[in-house]
């Protein structure tokens, strides 16, 4: 969960506190990205949206919020990027985009305590970003969501079905495991 009814008046910070521990790893994410995928105009803009995932991500580990100021500028970005790098990917990472986005839009709408619309505005930048690709960051994702959500079940029991995971980390890891493993678009 992201943004509850409750948290839905302040904006999402648009650093986490350990900036500097962050901005490491981000980093280091955006090198391993470039050097899987060699150095070109995508690929710097696969790095770049790497290391923003990184910096949403622990944001979102902190508050449980993604911020709009720069998950949706970043959305637009990559959305550019791609129509000015891969006219012809533009329209496979657009409609990505919207369809990934609209998935979990209408998830969170569906279920607003369990779900925030930030986790769809995320899915959004993954789907400009990653493509059809972004079906497999999306799946892996979930899939490590669930499985903490198991141990946490498993280690405290029925008081574990009360907590809240944020979505974000986990979509983010996801997106990344599909850009460093997989070898995204």
């Amino acid at each position: 969960m992201t943004e509850t009814t409750s948290v839905l008046a302040r904006p999402a910070p648009l650093r986490p506190t350990r900036a500097a521990a962050t901005s490491a790893v981000a980093a280091v994410v955006g090198v391993a990205v470039l050097g899987r995928h060699g150095l070109s105009a995508w690929s710097l803009v696969e790095a770049a949206t790497a290391a923003v995932l990184v910096w949403v991500a622990a944001i979102d580990l902190e508050t449980r919020l993604l911020p709009n100021r720069i998950v949706l500028p970043a959305a637009l970005v990559v959305t550019a990027a791609s129509a000015l790098l891969g006219p012809r990917a533009f329209v496979e990472h657009l409609l990505c985009a919207l369809a990934a986005g609209a998935f979990l839009g209408v998830a969170a709408a569906l279920r607003p305590g369990d779900l925030g619309m930030g986790d769809a505005k995320l899915a959004l930048l993954l789907g400009a970003l990653l493509g059809t690709d972004v079906l497999t960051g999306l799946l892996i994702g979930f899939c490590l969501v669930a499985a903490v959500g198991l141990v946490l079940l498993a280690r405290e029991g029925r008081p574990a079905l009360k907590r809240t995971l944020p979505l974000g980390p986990f979509l983010a890891v996801g997106a990344l495991a599909t850009l460093l493993l997989a070898g995204g678009t």
